[in-house]
C-alpha cells in the first residue's frame, strides 16, 4: 500500500472524515485532524500508514468516549468497558483514558463525589447502598471511603423517609413501622438509624391520641 498520496477528499456523509487516495486508489479514511497533517504528493510507507490508522482508531474512540460522557459522568472502568466493547484494544483504551484525564473529563474521585451528591439530592441512599453502587462501577474502596465521609446517614434517611411517609400515614403503628423500616433498609440505611427515623416519622404522622402507641 506504500506510495504517493494523490488525493485527499472529505467524505460526503461524515464531514469530519477524509478519504486518502494513494497512487490513484482509495487507501483508507482518517479523522480530519489527522488528515490535516497530510498533503497531496506526500510519500507514505507501510509503517506510516499503519501508524495513521492506529491514530485514527484512537481519535475515533476518543470521540465515542466524549459522546458516552455527554449523558452523565462515568467512572474510568465504565469508559474502559465501553471502549473495549467497541473493539478497542487495551493500549488504545489506555491512551484514550489518559487524554480524558488530562482534559479533566474523567476521574474516579470526582465521579464518586458526583454520584454521592446526586443521590443525596434526588434519591437518598444509605452508605451501604452507595458503596455497592460505586464498587459496581469499578471505583476503588479508598476513593469510596473519601466520598462517603461527608454523608450524614441520619439526615439522608430522614429525607428519604419524608418523601414516602405519606404512603403509610393511615396505617396502624406496627404496619407503619414494618413498611417504612423495610423501605429504609432496602436503600442501604443501617438498622439503628432507620429505627430512629421511623420512630420520629411515627410521632409526626400519629398526631392524635388514637395513634399514641409507639410501634414495636
Amino acid at each position: 500500500m506504500a506510495g504517493k498520496i494523490t488525493a485527499l477528499r472529505v467524505q460526503k456523509k461524515r464531514r469530519n472524515r477524509v478519504n486518502v487516495y494513494v497512487d490513484g486508489e482509495f487507501a483508507f479514511g482518517l479523522q480530519d485532524v489527522l488528515a490535516a497533517k497530510l498533503s497531496v504528493g506526500q510519500e507514505l510507507g507501510d509503517d506510516e500508514i499503519e501508524a495513521l490508522k492506529r491514530q485514527d482508531s484512537v481519535e475515533s474512540a476518543y470521540e465515542k468516549a466524549l459522546y458516552y460522557l455527554s449523558y452523565r459522568p462515568r467512572s474510568e472502568q465504565e469508559i474502559e468497558r465501553y471502549l473495549q466493547g467497541k473493539g478497542l484494544d487495551e493500549e488504545a483504551t489506555a491512551t484514550v483514558l489518559d487524554r480524558l484525564r488530562h482534559a479533566r473529563l474523567v476521574g474516579d474521585a470526582e465521579f464518586a463525589e458526583f454520584c454521592v451528591e446526586n443521590r443525596e439530592t434526588f434519591r437518598p441512599r444509605g452508605p451501604w447502598a452507595l458503596r455497592a453502587e460505586l464498587r459496581q462501577k469499578g471505583v476503588a474502596d479508598e476513593i469510596i471511603d473519601q466520598a462517603l465521609e461527608a454523608v450524614d446517614e441520619e439526615k439522608s434517611a430522614m429525607e428519604a423517609a419524608e418523601r414516602v411517609v405519606h404512603r403509610f400515614a393511615r396505617l396502624d403503628a406496627d404496619t407503619f413501622w414494618r413498611r417504612l423500616m423495610g423501605y429504609l433498609q432496602r436503600r442501604g440505611f443501617g438498622y439503628g438509624v432507620s429505627r430512629r427515623v421511623v420512630d420520629e416519622m411515627w410521632k409526626q404522622v400519629a398526631g392524635d391520641a388514637d395513634k399514641d402507641a409507639e410501634p414495636r
